[in-house]
């Protein structure tokens, strides 16, 4: 950084800086949105840098399954991060001596998912109450409700022998992280909250305007102050998940005709290759009409000079 200006500016990318007083006029406006919500941000300062820190909704835009990781049935399972929230519920009635460990998982924000409004009139357990054995019979009825219980995260099921899930496009989840974050860092937290064991270089950040343009957060950006800094409406502005090699920016002139029916769409293309051809011609005629000067001018030289 600039010795001489980090104090009066946030670093929001390599090489690129913004005012303290913008960031904070932003920062003000981003948290009366959020009055009252577990979304809203602190800052501080410490030896003159601007710190902020706080949850930061990301959407879910991957078209391909991801991995977790497996659990052995045989060992404890321990609380995730201190961004969700731990559910052990006893949902066994065969052997009610033995409670099930339920893996449930909802975000701060959210306020739960259908799954967890199913499961809250369950009785509950300790957290550290250890997993039935495999070797012990249960009805196919009361296997299948176990494995729906315990192999969801946030309402998405994922097949609990491969470990591969698919979260639906467009859902929500939070990270809690702080403005000196990078892009990998960020990667890295929303991975290890959900125990996903893609590496961080196999996605990317995005943000995503409602007009559909698409913006991909290098590498050396720090996310949460340019989420800040587009406004608190995720109407407007979103973060979105995607994998590396599928995403694709979309700059604002494409953007504003994304949205038009095929019918305009085409029209405005009829349009476009109409003026081409005119502007093709004006240049036909342009360089038709030089070629003529220069060749007249050749025709009144003598030969003496033609031949030179």
């Amino acid at each position: 950084r600039r010795m001489d200006e980090t104090e009066n500016e946030v670093q929001i990318g390599e090489n690129k800086f913004v005012s303290k007083a913008t960031v904070l006029s932003h920062l003000k406006t981003y948290n009366l949105y959020y009055d009252g919500q577990n979304l809203q941000l602190r800052h501080r300062e410490e030896e003159g840098e601007l710190i902020i820190e706080g949850l930061l909704n990301i959407f879910w835009g991957l078209r391909r399954p991801i991995r977790l990781q497996m659990q052995d049935d045989h060992e404890r399972i321990r609380p995730p991060p201190s961004s969700t929230s731990w559910h052990s519920v006893q949902t066994d009635p065969v052997t009610p001596q033995r409670p099930v460990v339920v893996l449930h998982w909802t975000d701060e924000t959210s306020g739960g998912t259908e799954d967890s409004e199913s499961s809250a009139q369950l009785l509950r357990t300790k957290s550290d109450a250890g997993v039935l054995r495999r070797g012990q019979r249960r009805s196919p009825s009361n296997q299948r409700k176990i494995r729906r219980h315990r192999f969801s995260i946030n309402g998405h099921f994922y097949n609990h022998k491969t470990a591969v899930f698919t979260p639906a496009y467009g859902s929500v989840t939070n990270v809690r992280i702080n403005s000196c974050m990078t892009t990998p860092q960020v990667l890295r937290v929303l991975l290890n909250k959900f125990k996903i064991e893609n590496s961080p270089d196999d996605f990317a950040l995005y943000l995503v305007h409602a007009s559909g343009e698409r913006v991909k957060l290098k590498r050396t950006d720090f996310p949460l102050v340019l989420r800040i800094i587009q406004g608190p409406c995720e109407q407007v502005c979103k973060v979105f998940l995607m994998e590396e090699d599928l995403g694709e920016e979309v700059t604002y002139d494409v953007a504003q005709y994304i949205k038009f029916e095929m019918p305009v769409l085409q029209s405005f293309i009829i349009k476009l290759k109409e003026e081409e051809d005119r502007e093709v011609q004006k240049l036909q005629r342009r360089y038709n009409y030089l070629r003529y000067i220069i060749e007249k001018q050749l025709r009144c030289l003598p030969e003496e000079a033609k031949c030179i």
